[in-house]
């Protein structure tokens, strides 16, 4: 398991499951027989976070440069996004209200200096929705982990 978030929708864990390229939603409403929905994604997968609104959770399949997108109300894959850069690696990523875009998520790289911001709104930005809508060339060679906070006007790598 790379990654592990708790549900918003229904009494489940979601993981990544690294190699078999699955998220599992795990229900564990009845401990002496939990349910496991699997949801085909993409190889590889490590860390990820909720979007803004905690319905779809980003996860990244970094050795294929790529973020998968799972609805865990609708319970399934939405999208596979290739971020343009070398080994996402997000953490829980990072949320804000684009100018243009609408709400965001953003994962920074190991492999490059290259943050991706993909769009996360369906509803009201549908043509920018699980898309890169900026890539933005940060200080550093690489980074682990993205940040921020509703109260500030930095975000952090």
């Amino acid at each position: 398991v790379a990654s592990i978030v708790a549900s918003h929708f229904a009494p489940e864990w979601v993981l990544s499951i690294k190699e078999t390229g699955q998220v599992w939603l795990v229900d564990y409403s009845d401990p002496n027989s939990p349910g496991i929905k699997m949801i085909e994604a993409e190889r590889f997968l490590h860390d990820g976070g909720w979007d803004s609104t905690k319905r779809y959770f980003l996860v990244a399949a970094n050795a294929r440069n790529k973020i998968a997108v799972i609805d865990a109300k609708e319970k399934k894959l939405v999208a596979l996004i290739d971020t343009g850069g070398i080994k996402p690696h997000p953490g829980r990523g990072a949320n804000w209200v684009d100018p243009e875009f609408g709400p965001v998520w953003a994962s920074g790289h190991i492999g490059d200096s290259v943050v991706s911001v993909i769009g996360t709104d369906p509803v009201n930005h549908p043509d920018s929705a699980w898309k890169v809508v900026r890539k933005i060339n940060a200080l550093s060679s690489g980074n682990l982990f993205i940040k921020t906070h509703p109260d500030s006007k930095w975000v952090w790598l």
